[in-house]
């Protein structure tokens, strides 16, 4: 009778810890859409962009784009130029040299650039400004802040977002150039006479459906880096049990599931 009655107490608790980290998990995730709305919102907000905002704004901005550029236009330029050449030998060992083209833009330029560029700004950019903010509230100069009258919201935790997505959006952007520009070489080393033929083939590619299908892709790889580290820090702010980091080991996981999950109804939308 009482080995039952264990059991049943055992699976009571293992039931309603699972209930437990449901809500908190589901919580976290409200959290960032909250977040998420409070950008938006502010972003369309006229008084937003009244000039100590803006500054802030353009300090952010800089800060999280401009440093970062050289080193990743850099690193994927060699990147691009070796999965090329992979893909370009490949190609011509099978007798398919007339897709070698397709398959580079196809990889590179739909696939795994906006997939890099979003990672690269995370590990360099966004994470990094999440901390950062974590420190601040530890610190109580969001606190003070708020208590002299400006909105730590709108001066400090927008501007880090915004900076975030268009770190994203120009990294892409870059990254997408230079692997055109190495593909073109490749493939028709420096003769000007092929361009009409390779702007036809990219133009094949980029239907209007994919075309859409990366610029959503690359905005909620934005979205997903830009919000998920500010949201665990709202979750370590609101939740006294959840150290910082704890707070961001567990917002480096969902960050890493949104990506994955918007990675894979992509490929669905692109090769259904």
């Amino acid at each position: 009778m009482i080995a039952p009655m264990k059991a049943m107490a055992v699976l009571q608790d293992t039931l309603g810890a699972a209930g437990r980290a449901g809500m908190r998990w589901s919580t976290s995730w409200w959290q960032v859409v909250h977040v998420g709305a409070l950008v938006l919102v502010l972003a369309l907000t006229p008084s937003t962009y009244e000039s100590g905002n803006r500054r802030s704004l353009a300090r952010h901005i800089y800060i999280g784009t401009v440093p970062v550029i050289p080193w990743f236009a850099v690193l994927s330029a060699l990147i691009s130029l070796v999965l090329i050449r992979i893909v370009i030998v490949t190609a011509a060992s099978y007798g398919l040299s007339q897709y070698a083209l397709e398959m580079v833009v196809r990889v590179l330029v739909l696939e795994l650039i906006p997939l890099g560029a979003a990672l690269f700004v995370a590990l360099r950019v966004t994470v990094p400004s999440g901390a950062e903010l974590s420190r601040m509230s530890e610190r109580g100069e969001l606190q003070r802040m708020q208590a002299a009258g400006l909105d730590p919201v709108r001066h400090e935790l927008m501007p880090r977002v915004i900076a975030g997505i268009v770190a994203v959006a120009m990294l892409a952007a870059l990254s997408c150039l230079i692997a055109m520009l190495l593909a073109y070489i490749s493939v028709y080393s420096f003769s000007f006479g092929a361009f009409r033929g390779f702007t036809r083939a990219i133009g094949n590619i980029f239907e209007p459906e994919v075309a859409l299908i990366l610029f959503v892709k690359t905005l909620l790889f934005a979205l997903a880096v830009s919000l998920i580290p500010v949201g665990s820090l709202l979750r370590g702010r609101a939740d006294a049990t959840t150290t910082r980091t704890s707070a961001a080991l567990d917002s480096l996981v969902r960050m890493f599931l949104a990506i994955l999950l918007i990675e894979t109804g992509s490929l669905v939308g692109n090769y259904s």
